[in-house]
C-alpha cells in the first residue's frame, strides 16, 4: 500500500475504511486494520499521502482520517520533522482550506482549522508569523467571513487556555500574544463591524427582524467567539459600548414574540382549535419557521456573551459604567419579557419565548443579584425596585417548575445580600426596610400562595410526591423546602407582618381540622368521616394538604422566635405553640388517623400527615420551650405545665404498631425533644409519660418497629439521666431517679440477660431469633449510651451501673459468637460506645479485660476470614475493632500504654499484610487512622526526650525508640500514596501534614535521612502521573513543608537526582527543566515551580516518546 501510487494508496485507504466501518467486519479484522492505519500514521512523510487523499477523497472517513494524522503530527511529531516541510504543511493546509472549504461538511472543516490552529499553537509567531494575520483577513474578507470566524473562536479556545502538552513558558507566551491581539478583534473594525452593521442595525431596530440566513450565520459565529473570548480576557475598555449595545440588540431578538404570532402559526386565539378540527395546536417549535428559530439562537447565544461578562467578580473602576449599562439593557430586556396588557398574556409569553434563552436570562439574574447588586443598588441611575417589580412578575409566571424554583434563588440571594447589609448597618435597618418593604410583602403573599392547593392546585398537583431524587427528597419536598426557605427569609426581616401572614392562613386551614370532629358519625365500634360529595372531599383533600404545608412553614420559622427577641415575640410564638398543643391532642383523641373515609386512598393519607406534621412543628418549639421554662421554673410555671401535660397526654395512644409509622416516629421524635432539650422536673410523674414507660418495659406488649423503639427508650433513659435545668445538684433526686433507670434498663434486658450461661442454639431459626435478641437489646444500649456520653459525671455513673450486667455478659458473650458477623458488629458497636462515653465509669480494670479479650480473638486467622468474606460485614466488624482501639490509643493517662505494643504488633504483622495488596479500600482507612493516632498521642512512646532537651538540642536529633516499628509505619504511608484510592491518599496526606506540625515529623534525623527523600519523590511521581489530579493542591504544599526542611538540600541535592532518575528525557531537557525551577522558599511561588516542573517534564516525555526513531531531538 505504502510503495503504491497515490491514487492507488487512496484507492486501498477507502477500501479499509469502508470494511471497518461495515456492520459485518468482525472485531478481529477491525483490530488488524487499526494496526495498519496507526503504522501508517507513524511513517516518516506519510503526511504527503495525507494531503492527496484531502485533496482528491470525497469519503469522509478518510478524510477524518487523514486530519488525524496530521494532528499527530502536529502535537506529537512536529519537533522532528524537518523545517523546510514544516514550511510546505504550513502553507498546504491553509490553501486546501481555502479552497475546499465551502464543499467540505462543517465537521471536517472544523477539524482542519483545529489543525492549523494547532500549527500556530506550536510555531506562532516565530516560524508561522502570519498565522494570526490570516485569521484576520479572512475575518475582512466577505466570502471567508464564517470560516474566519470559525478559525478566531478556535484559536480562542486553543491558545488562551491550552491542554498540558505544551511548557508552561508556551502557554504564558501564547496567552500573552492572544491578550495583544484582543483590542483588534474587538475593535471597530472586526467583530464590532461585523455585529453592528448598518443594515443589520436597521433591521434590528424593526420590530420583527427579519435576517438573512448568511447573515444571521455570520452573527452566529460572531457572538460565539465573542462568547468564548469574554470566558478569558479581563474587563477592558476593549469592550466598547457600541459593542455591549449590539449583544444585546441579539439578545433582544430572544424575547421578542411579535414574530412568532405569524398566520402560518396557531396561537392561542379563540379560533386556534376550530381551525384544527377541534385538537389543540401543535407544539409550537413544529411550526416555526427556520429562521424563527435561527433568530432564537442568536438571542441564547447573546445571552451567553452578557453572561460571561456578569459573572467576573473582578469589576476595574473604569468597566463600572459599562457594568451600568449592561445592568440597564437588561432592565429594559425584563421590561419586554414581562410587558403585556395582564397577567396570563405574561405567562404565554414566556411558554413562547425559547427554554433555553429563559434559562440564560435567569441566569444573567442570579449573578447580577448575587455578583453586581451591591455595586449598583446605590446608583440612581438603575431604579432598583422597579426592576425587583419585574424581577417578580417573571418569577411568579414562570411556565416551568424548575424556572420557578431557580427564580426562587435569586430571590433568596437577594434577601441574603439584604439581611447582611442590614446586619453591618443597624443604624439604616428601617431605611433600607422601608425601600423594599412593599416587595417583600407581596413576595410573601405569593410564595405562600404558591404552596397551597387552595390557590395552586392544577400546578401543585403535576409535582411527584413518590420518586426520591439524589438528595432523597421528591420533587414536591423539594418545591416545599425552596418555597419555605424564602419564607424564612422574609420573616428574619418582616417578623410581624410575616408572622400575621402565615398564621391568618394556618388559621384558616385549622378552623376546617378542628371542625371534622361534627362530621364523625359512629356505628358500634366503628367510626367514620361522613364527608361524601365528590367535590366536598376535593375541598378538603386541599384543605388538609395546605394545612400541613403551612405546619412546616411553622416549624421552620420556630428559630426566629428564640434567642435575643423571645421576649419582643412571646406572644406571638405562646399562640402559636398552644395552636398545635389543642391540635395535637385533637388529632390524638379523635383518631382521625384511624377513620373510614369516603376516599381513603386520598383523605386517610392526608390525616396522617396533619396529625404528624402537627407534632413535627411542635417539636420544632422545644428550644422555644426549654427558654421558656427557664424563664417561669421559680415562679407561675402552671402555664407551662399545662402546656406540657397537653402535648404528653397527645402520645400514648400513638404508641401503638397499629399506628402508621410516619405517626408513630413523629410522636417519638417529639418525647425525645422535650426530654432532651426541654427537660422538665415533673415530665417524669405526668401519667401519659408514665403509661409511655410501662408500654416500653412490658415484654407482652408486641414489639414496636425498630428505630421507634430506640427512639422511645432513648427519650425515657434521658428523663432519667439528664440533669435538670437550673436545679441545685442536691435537689436534683439522683438516687431515685437512678432506681428508676435500673428498672427500665432491667426490662430491657430482660430476654437478653437469660442468655448468661446458655449454650448458643444449634437451630437455624432459634439462631436467628437469639442474634435478633442480641442486635435489638445492643442497639438500644448503644443509642442511651451515645446520647449521655456528653453529659456530667453524675449521668454517666447511674448509666453505667445500670448496664453494667449486660456489658459484662455482652463481653462474655463476644467470643462465642465471633464467627457472626452481624451480631459481632452490633457488640463491638456497643463497646465502642462504651469506650467513647463511659470508659472512665467502666473502670481500668474491665476495660483493660475488655481489650485483651479483643486482642486475644482477633488473630490473623479471625482477622482475615472477616476480611475476606463475601459482603462487607466482616469488614465492618474489623472497622469497629479498630475504632474501639482508636479510643484506646488516645487515652492520655499511663493504664493502657502496655497495649501499644500488641496494638502495632496485630496491625503491622497481623492485619497489614492481610489488606495491603487489596484494592478495596476496605479497613484500610480506619487502619491508617488508628497508626494515626497512635503515633499522635504516644509521640513519646518512640521520641522520649523532655521538653527542655528538645530545647537544647535541634529537634531533628531527638533519641529514639521501638525505632523498627515507626519505619514500618511511615513505610505503610508510604505505599499507601502508591494506590489509587483518592480517599485514602487525601486522609494519609493530611495525618502526615498534622503529625509534621504537631511533633516536627519532617525534621526527625530518622525521617530527613532515609524517609523524606522518597516521600518527596513519590508525591512528585503522583503528579506527574496525574492519578490524583483532585488533590494538586493539597500534594503541593506537602511536598512544600517536606523541601522546607532544608531548602538547600533539596535544590542542590534532591532535585539534580530526582530528574537525573526520570525516564524519558535527554541531559538537555533535564537541564532546561533544573534551570527553570525558581528557588524561591515562599509557598505560593515554590508550589508555582513545583508545578511548571510537573507540566514541562510530562511535556517533554511526550515530545520525546512521539518522535520516530532516529530522530534529532533539538
Amino acid at each position: 500500500m505504502f510503495r503504491a501510487s497515490e491514487e492507488a494508496s487512496l484507492r486501498a485507504l477507502e477500501s479499509l475504511m469502508s470494511e471497518f466501518f461495515h456492520s459485518s467486519t468482525g472485531n478481529e479484522r477491525k483490530r488488524e486494520i487499526e494496526s495498519l492505519l496507526n503504522n501508517f500514521a507513524q511513517q516518516l512523510g506519510a503526511w504527503r499521502f495525507c494531503f492527496y487523499f484531502l485533496s482528491s477523497s470525497h469519503s469522509d472517513y478518510v478524510l477524518m482520517y487523514s486530519l488525524s494524522v496530521f494532528e499527530n503530527l502536529i502535537n506529537k511529531m512536529w519537533l522532528g520533522v524537518p523545517s523546510d516541510e514544516k514550511i510546505e504543511i504550513r502553507s498546504s493546509l491553509p490553501k486546501l482550506l481555502l479552497a475546499q472549504h465551502k464543499a467540505l461538511p462543517s465537521f471536517i472543516c472544523n477539524k482542519l482549522c483545529k489543525v492549523i490552529v494547532d500549527m500556530g499553537r506550536q510555531d506562532w509567531p516565530m516560524f508561522y508569523h502570519d498565522f494570526f494575520t490570516n485569521i484576520l483577513q479572512l475575518i475582512q474578507t466577505p466570502s471567508t467571513t464564517p470560516l474566519g470566524l470559525v478559525m478566531l473562536k478556535t484559536a480562542s479556545e486553543e491558545l488562551a487556555c491550552p491542554r498540558e502538552d505544551l511548557s508552561v513558558a508556551r502557554k504564558e507566551e501564547l496567552r500573552k500574544l492572544l491578550l495583544e491581539q484582543v483590542p483588534t478583534v474587538l475593535g471597530d473594525d472586526l467583530l464590532s463591524n461585523l455585529v453592528h452593521t448598518p443594515s443589520l442595525a436597521k433591521q434590528l431596530s424593526q420590530p420583527s427582524p427579519s435576517l438573512e440566513a448568511e447573515s444571521e450565520r455570520i452573527c452566529a459565529l460572531a457572538l460565539e467567539c465573542l462568547s468564548h473570548l469574554f470566558s478569558w480576557i479581563p474587563l477592558s475598555a476593549s469592550i466598547t459600548p457600541s459593542l455591549l449595545t449590539t449583544i444585546f440588540h441579539f439578545a433582544r431578538l430572544g424575547c421578542d414574540v411579535c414574530s412568532r404570532r405569524t398566520s402560518g402559526i396557531a396561537t392561542t386565539n379563540s379560533n386556534s382549535a376550530t381551525l384544527n378540527g377541534g385538537s389543540s395546536s401543535p407544539p409550537l417549535s413544529s411550526t416555526l419557521p427556520t429562521s424563527q428559530r435561527d433568530r432564537d439562537k442568536l438571542g441564547v447565544l447573546a445571552m451567553s456573551c452578557i453572561n460571561e461578562l456578569m459573572c467576573k467578580n473582578c469589576v476595574p473602576l473604569e468597566f463600572q459604567e459599562y457594568l451600568l449599562r449592561v445592568c440597564q439593557q437588561t432592565f429594559y430586556l425584563l421590561q419586554r419579557i414581562t410587558r403585556e396588557a395582564n397577567a396570563h398574556s405574561i405567562r404565554n409569553r414566556l411558554e413562547v419565548l425559547d427554554e433555553s434563552y429563559i434559562e440564560k436570562f435567569t441566569d444573567f439574574l442570579r449573578l447580577f443579584v448575587s455578583v453586581h447588586l451591591r455595586r449598583i443598588e446605590s446608583n440612581a441611575q438603575f431604579p432598583v425596585v422597579e426592576f425587583l417589580s419585574l424581577l417578580f412578575k417573571y418569577t411568579f409566571h414562570q411556565p416551568t417548575h424548575e424556572g420557578y424554583l431557580s427564580c426562587l434563588d435569586i430571590w433568596a440571594l437577594f434577601l441574603d445580600y439584604l439581611t447582611n447589609k442590614i446586619r453591618n448597618r443597624l443604624e439604616d435597618r428601617e431605611a433600607i426596610l422601608s425601600r423594599y418593604e412593599d416587595a417583600l410583602v407581596l413576595l410573601l403573599t405569593e410564595v405562600l400562595n404558591r404552596i397551597q392547593f387552595r390557590y395552586n392546585q392544577t400546578q401543585l398537583e403535576e409535582l411527584d410526591d413518590d420518586t426520591l431524587d439524589d438528595d432523597q427528597q421528591t420533587e414536591w419536598q423539594r418545591y416545599l423546602r425552596h418555597s419555605l426557605e424564602v419564607v424564612a427569609k422574609i420573616m428574619e426581616l418582616l417578623p410581624t407582618h410575616a408572622f400575621s401572614t402565615l398564621f391568618g392562613a394556618l388559621q384558616e386551614n385549622l378552623d376546617v381540622y378542628l371542625g371534622l370532629q361534627q362530621c364523625i358519625v359512629t356505628n358500634g365500634a366503628d367510626q367514620r368521616l361522613n364527608v361524601t360529595a365528590e367535590n366536598d372531599c376535593r375541598r378538603l383533600h386541599c384543605s388538609l394538604r395546605d394545612l400541613s404545608s403551612l405546619l412546616q412553614a411553622v416549624g421552620r420559622l420556630a428559630e426566629y422566635f428564640i434567642g435575643d427577641v423571645f421576649e419582643a415575640r412571646f406572644n406571638d410564638a405562646l399562640t402559636v405553640v398552644e395552636r398545635l398543643v389543642k391540635v395535637t391532642l385533637y388529632g390524638s383523641q379523635i383518631k382521625l388517623y384511624n377513620m373510614e373515609t369516603a376516599v381513603p386512598s386520598v383523605l386517610k393519607p392526608d390525616l396522617v400527615d396533619v396529625h404528624a406534621q402537627s407534632l413535627a412543628a411542635l417539636q420544632a418549639y422545644s428550644h422555644w420551650l426549654a427558654r421558656f421554662y427557664s424563664e417561669v421554673q421559680r415562679q407561675n410555671p402552671e402555664q407551662f405545665i399545662s402546656i406540657i401535660s397537653t402535648a404528653m397526654e397527645a402520645l400514648p395512644p400513638l404508641i401503638s404498631t397499629k399506628v402508621q409509622e410516619k405517626l408513630l416516629l413523629s410522636a417519638c421524635h417529639l418525647l425525645v425533644s422535650i426530654a432532651t432539650t426541654v427537660r422538665p422536673v415533673f415530665l417524669i410523674n405526668i401519667p401519659a409519660v408514665q403509661k409511655v414507660f410501662s408500654r416500653v418495659t412490658d415484654s407482652s406488649a408486641q414489639r414496636l418497629p425498630e428505630e421507634a423503639q430506640v427512639l422511645l427508650c432513648r427519650a425515657l433513659s434521658n428523663v432519667l439521666l439528664l440533669p435538670w435545668p437550673n436545679v441545685p445538684e442536691n435537689e436534683q433526686q439522683w438516687v431515685e431517679r437512678s432506681n428508676h433507670h435500673t428498672n427500665l434498663l432491667s426490662g430491657l434486658t430482660r430476654e437478653y440477660r437469660m442468655l448468661k450461661g446458655s449454650a448458643p442454639p444449634q437451630r437455624k431459626g432459634q439462631m436467628e431469633a437469639t442474634k435478633r435478641v442480641i442486635c435489638q437489646t445492643l442497639s438500644i444500649l448503644r443509642d442511651i449510651v451515645e446520647n449521655i456520653s456528653g453529659e456530667g459525671t453524675k449521668s454517666r455513673q447511674i448509666c453505667y451501673q445500670s448496664m453494667q450486667e449486660a456489658a459484662q455478659l455482652s463481653l462474655t458473650l463476644f467470643p462465642v459468637y465471633i464467627h457472626q458477623s452481624d451480631v459481632t458488629e452490633e457488640m463491638l458497636s456497643f463497646f465502642l460506645a462504651l469506650f467513647h462515653g463511659l470508659r472512665v465509669q467502666m473502670g481500668v480494670p474491665f476495660t483493660e479485660q475488655i481489650i485483651q479479650t479483643f486482642l486475644n480473638m482477633f488473630t490473623r486467622e479471625q482477622l482475615a476470614e472477616s476480611i475476606l468474606q463475601e459482603g462487607s460485614a466482616g469488614c465492618h466488624v474489623v472497622e469497629k475493632f479498630l475504632k474501639i482501639l482508636q479510643v484506646v490509643v488516645q487515652e492520655p493517662g499511663q493504664a493502657f500504654k502496655p497495649f501499644l505494643p500488641s496494638i502495632l504488633s496485630l496491625c503491622m504483622e497481623q492485619l497489614y499484610p492481610i489488606i495491603a495488596e487489596r484494592p478495596s479500600p476496605d479497613v484500610k482507612a480506619e487502619l491508617f487512622e488508628l497508626l494515626f493516632q497512635l503515633l499522635h498521642h504516644n509521640w513519646r512512646y518512640f521520641f522520649r526526650s523532655s521538653v527542655l532537651a528538645s530545647v537544647q538540642r535541634d529537634a531533628g536529633d531527638e533519641p529514639m525508640e521501638n525505632q523498627a516499628q515507626f519505619v514500618v509505619v511511615m513505610q505503610a504511608f508510604g505505599q499507601s500514596f502508591l494506590q489509587p484510592d483518592i480517599h485514602l491518599f487525601r486522609q494519609n496526606l493530611s495525618y502526615l501534614e498534622t503529625l509534621n506540625s504537631k511533633h516536627k515529623l519532617y525534621h526527625k534525623k530518622l525521617f530527613r535521612a532515609e524517609m523524606l527523600p522518597q516521600f518527596v519523590s513519590v508525591l512528585l511521581q503522583v503528579l506527574i502521573h496525574k492519578s490524583h489530579d483532585l488533590l494538586q493542591e493539597e500534594i503541593g504544599i506537602a511536598i512544600y513543608n517536606m523541601a522546607s526542611v532544608d531548602f538547600s538540600t533539596f535544590f542542590s541535592s534532591f532535585l539534580p537526582e530526582f530528574l537525573g532518575s526520570c525516564q524519558g528525557l535527554d541531559s538537555g531537557q533535564k537541564n532546561v527543566l533544573a534551570r527553570n525551577f525558581k528557588m524561591e522558599r515562599d509557598l505560593p511561588s515554590f508550589t508555582q515551580s513545583v508545578h511548571r516542573l510537573v507540566n514541562d517534564l510530562r511535556y517533554y516525555r511526550l515530545c520525546n516518546a512521539s518522535l520516530p526513531p532516529g530522530t534529532v531531538k533539538l
